[in-house]
């Protein structure tokens, strides 16, 4: 190694520092970095906002495209379960017709098959409410005392929950759609007609409380369900008491339902038939999967439109650098040590635009996720404002994602570093 003496007029003339070729390349390319450009200053500028807005739109995307997926499969659920059991004649209708036993060997426990949190006994009649003012159709959907309440807990906008006791309770979960239009409130009583099997009689009628009022905001289901006793519909139907229209199963991992209903279905015999939600509500799972596909596309886009940046701000770089590229050429870098240090500043440029994408992409997605602030309207989207679903496991991954994906394509404008001959790059102006 040469060794290269210096005077140093503060040390006097007989001082002398020693300079290897090291500091040398140390100091001029802090020289270099301290110079500021006005061509490459807004161009960096602009590819480090590219990659701050790519980052805050991956992470909105993803945080309310699975949130509204999450959101409304709760909700679906909430009214039906993830596996619904029942006569073959009932597997068609929001009503329960054929009557089954409550004595099967999967309830109240269902022990033989793996992932099942929890079963419960239900069912169904279509009714008529009447009021002084209106009247509109619903399905009375019967429970018992095993049934979950802490599905429908978190829609609870007024009152409380049905008491169930030894004796029929007269109480129901009315929605706040049914109760708005029939001018209902807590505390309420009125009339419901039910119609007979024969249909050759006077319907029968149910005077019903108002304990509770719901809004799930999935109006398919506000408009049609009540929820009370299911001894009224085992009366009304001259059911036993041990005869009820079905079983709903929750199962703990939604991911797995088809797996866990091919498993209920063949377990529970040839008499009962068994769907999963995302059967027959296929129309609704189909339309969320579009979220899927439209999430992709963002994640691409953005991607390519901060790379696409990430590379013009590179070869602005290496142009304005020509000469640094070849000093350090003439005193024996090789090519692949000058790309890593173009690499390792556009990784730099990378991380600041990532910090201020997470910054603001997670400040917008808390926000939403504690105000809901953001509104949909529930005809179209069931919900009643956008839902997010934060989780710093997919955050981790955009982020690790957009860097290797960057620097991976930024390798191909690095590859113009080896073509730069020293000599001219030297004597470039």
């Amino acid at each position: 190694m040469k060794t290269v003496f210096l005077e140093s007029p503060k040390m006097g003339p007989t001082k002398k520092r020693h300079l290897n070729p090291e500091y040398f390349i140390a100091k001029r390319l802090v020289a270099a970095k301290g110079r500021k450009s006005n061509i490459s200053a807004p161009i960096i500028k602009i590819a480090i906002a590219a990659i701050a807005i790519g980052m805050v739109m991956m992470i909105i995307s993803v945080a309310t495209g699975i949130g509204l997926q999450q959101k409304i499969r709760e909700k679906v659920s909430a009214f039906n379960g993830h596996i619904i059991i029942s006569n073959y004649d009932d597997n068609e209708s929001q009503v329960s017709v054929t009557p089954i036993s409550i004595d099967q060997p999967f309830y109240p426990k269902f022990k033989s098959v793996q992932g099942i949190r929890h079963i419960q006994a239900v069912a169904s009649k279509a009714g008529i409410i009447r009021t002084a003012d209106a009247f509109e159709g619903i399905i009375f959907k019967g429970v018992g005392k095993d049934y979950d309440w802490e599905s429908i807990k978190e829609y609870l906008v007024d009152g409380g929950l049905p008491q169930l006791s030894e004796a029929i309770s007269p109480e129901v979960l009315i929605s706040q759609y049914l109760a708005n239009r029939l001018k209902l409130k807590v505390g309420d009583r009125f009339n419901t007609f039910f119609m007979k099997e024969d249909n050759t009689k006077l319907p029968n009628l149910r005077v019903f409380k108002i304990a509770g009022i719901y809004n799930s905001g999935f109006q398919e289901f506000d408009a049609a369900y009540i929820i009370g006793d299911i001894r009224h519909v085992q009366r009304i139907n001259k059911w036993q008491p041990d005869q009820i229209g079905g079983f709903e199963v929750f199962v703990d991992d939604f991911t797995k339902i088809a797996q866990r209903g091919e498993a209920v279905y063949q377990e529970t015999g040839s008499t009962l038939d068994t769907q999963t939600i995302v059967e027959k509500y296929y129309y609704i799972f189909e339309w969320l999967q579009l979220f899927d596909f439209n999430i992709l596309i963002i994640l691409v886009v953005m991607i390519a439109v901060a790379t696409i940046n990430m590379v013009v701000a590179l070869l602005v770089l290496i142009l304005e650098r020509t000469q640094m590229i070849g000093v350090l050429k003439a005193i024996g870098a090789n090519n692949w040590l000058v790309r890593k240090v173009f690499l390792y500043n556009a990784l730099y440029l990378i991380l600041r635009g990532l910090f201020w994408g997470n910054f603001i992409g997670i400040g917008l997605v808390l926000i939403q996720q504690y105000t809901g602030i953001i509104h949909l309207n529930p005809e179209s989207y069931y919900v009643n404002e956008a839902p997010v679903y934060l989780n710093w496991f997919y955050i981790v991954a955009l982020n690790i994602g957009t860097i290797v994906v960057c620097l991976l394509v930024l390798l191909i404008p690095s590859y113009i570093i080896t073509k730069i001959s020293p000599i001219r790059a030297i004597r470039f102006d």
